[in-house]
């Protein structure tokens, strides 16, 4: 359904109007205008700036809630990910600042260390991460 949506608004330029609510066939749609409409760089600041400006556009503000559609909930992270370089790109909507890790820097064979970020109690990270993540246990699944 989204992609019949988004088929619809490409016939209205997006420069004129783009839809504006919170519901997620209006956040798909503006971000696949803005998505082709940011500029196209081999520079990864700007790239990685522009596809964040996107996604903060189409994000569900902090604390939003509404009865009425119980389907809409607060963005809580945003992600970019530069599957070239092998970097992961993440904010979080409760801390200032953008970090990321350097997937090359990390063992992820099987014999690699299972590694955490602690975000809790809104630690604040920024820039490149890696030195900042923690040897823990696997996380056990409870099963089906």
């Amino acid at each position: 359904m989204q992609l019949a949506l988004n088929n619809y608004w490409r016939g209205i330029p997006g420069t004129i109007m783009l839809p504006g609510t919170n519901r997620a066939a209006d956040r798909f749609v503006r971000a696949s205008f803005y998505i082709d409409a940011i500029p196209q760089t081999d520079d990864v600041r700007k790239s990685v700036a522009s596809v964040f400006s996107v996604i903060r556009n189409c994000s569900v503000p902090y604390g939003i809630s509404s009865k009425e559609e119980p389907n809409i909930s607060t963005t809580r992270w945003r992600s970019v990910a530069d599957h070239k370089d092998l970097v992961y790109y993440f904010e979080t909507v409760t801390t200032p600042g953008t970090f990321w890790i350097n997937l090359k820097d990390l063992d992820l064979s099987e014999k690699g260390q299972v590694l955490k970020l602690d975000v809790e109690q809104n630690k604040t990270y920024t820039g490149l991460s890696n030195e900042h993540l923690k040897k823990v246990q696997p996380f056990k699944f409870m099963g089906l």
